[in-house]
């Protein structure tokens, strides 16, 4: 298979906020401040307590969603030169080849440590932090089921 890849902005942060809430550390601490937030809430409606732990937990709360939708997104997007290239991807049972103008790369199957699937990407991982996004805008449906099977097969689905 061959795919020309490029990236659209708009698109490409929301894949990036994907990759950022499909994270177990991430979606941990939304979970324990949100249950703290709500602890708070009904301890001030019934009056145990003042209204600066409410505050607090919502300031906290505030913070964390604007880091996570806004700031980490657009910081990755900014940083990598990589969203605003465009580039041919062969695909076939040996690994990807990436290439563009200015070169080249190879990645076997086992370079791959899991994937999934957003909306607009297949989401591609080396390691915890180490990614590749897919864009799916210029694939179509028999191609991306094609891949799909290919992925099952290669790669552990997460």
């Amino acid at each position: 298979m061959q795919l020309p890849i490029s990236y659209t902005k708009n698109k490409t942060i929301q894949g990036l906020r994907y990759h950022f809430f499909s994270k177990k550390e991430i979606k941990a601490l939304l979970i324990i401040v949100n249950v703290f937030a709500i602890i708070a809430a009904i301890l001030f409606y019934s009056n145990k307590i003042r209204p600066e732990p409410l505050l607090l937990f919502s300031c906290i709360w505030m913070i964390m969603m604007i880091s996570v939708w806004f700031i980490l997104p657009y910081s990755i997007y900014k940083q990598s030169t990589t969203f605003n290239e465009s580039f041919i991807l062969f695909i076939n049972e040996s690994g990807l080849r990436l290439d563009n103008e200015r070169g080249y790369v190879n990645w076997a199957w086992n370079t791959f440590s899991k994937y999934f699937e957003s909306p607009n990407f297949i989401h591609l991982y080396f390691d915890e932090k180490s990614f590749f996004l897919i864009p799916k805008d210029n694939i179509d449906n028999e191609i991306l089921e094609n891949l799909r099977e290919l992925l099952k097969r290669k790669i552990e689905f997460n």
